[in-house]
């Protein structure tokens, strides 16, 4: 039997409290044990983006960080930044463009996006690009998810490039 550690952390604005093996990492509990299986597990190295999670308001990929680490944090995922409404432009805009297709990066691209347009509402393209640079996509070549963002951008500065 593992060893697990008594932890408690704020999910998608409830506290949960839960008996957490010491060697299980944020992105394997929230699939597993809380059924929020929107955050992927690609390549389990923290290189994809597709276990991208925000703890404390921060970015995060839930591949690398263990699930006891989030003792008495609070833990956003993408189901709960959809169901707030935090995520809608972005998920309009993704859907306007077609910069989805396949899905599989579509939750830590939106997350990292969401990261980007709350925090430097005049960043550039290139600065889009950047800021998503490590969150793989392997359908859509990146370029209609940077007109997603860029839109969203424009948006919420009141329409002005």
């Amino acid at each position: 039997m593992e060893h697990t550690i008594q932890t408690t952390m704020i999910l998608n604005g409830v506290a949960v409290t839960r008996p957490i093996p010491a060697r299980q990492h944020l992105v394997d509990f929230l699939r597993e044990e809380m059924g929020l299986t929107g955050s992927h597990v690609g390549c389990e190295h923290g290189v994809c983006g597709a276990c991208t999670l925000r703890v404390d308001g921060k970015i995060v990929r839930g591949c690398l960080m263990l699930a006891v680490q989030a003792n008495g944090r609070k833990v956003d995922t993408i189901e709960g930044l959809s169901d707030s409404g935090e995520l809608a432009d972005l998920q309009r805009a993704f859907h306007e463009h077609n910069a989805l297709q396949c899905g599989f990066c579509t939750p830590g691209m939106l997350m990292a996006a969401q990261d980007l347009v709350a925090s430097r509402a005049q960043a550039t393209r290139d600065e889009i690009r950047d800021h998503l640079s490590g969150n793989y996509c392997r359908c859509t070549g990146y370029h209609a998810i940077v007109d997603a963002v860029e839109d969203v951008l424009i948006s919420r500065r009141g329409g002005k490039k």
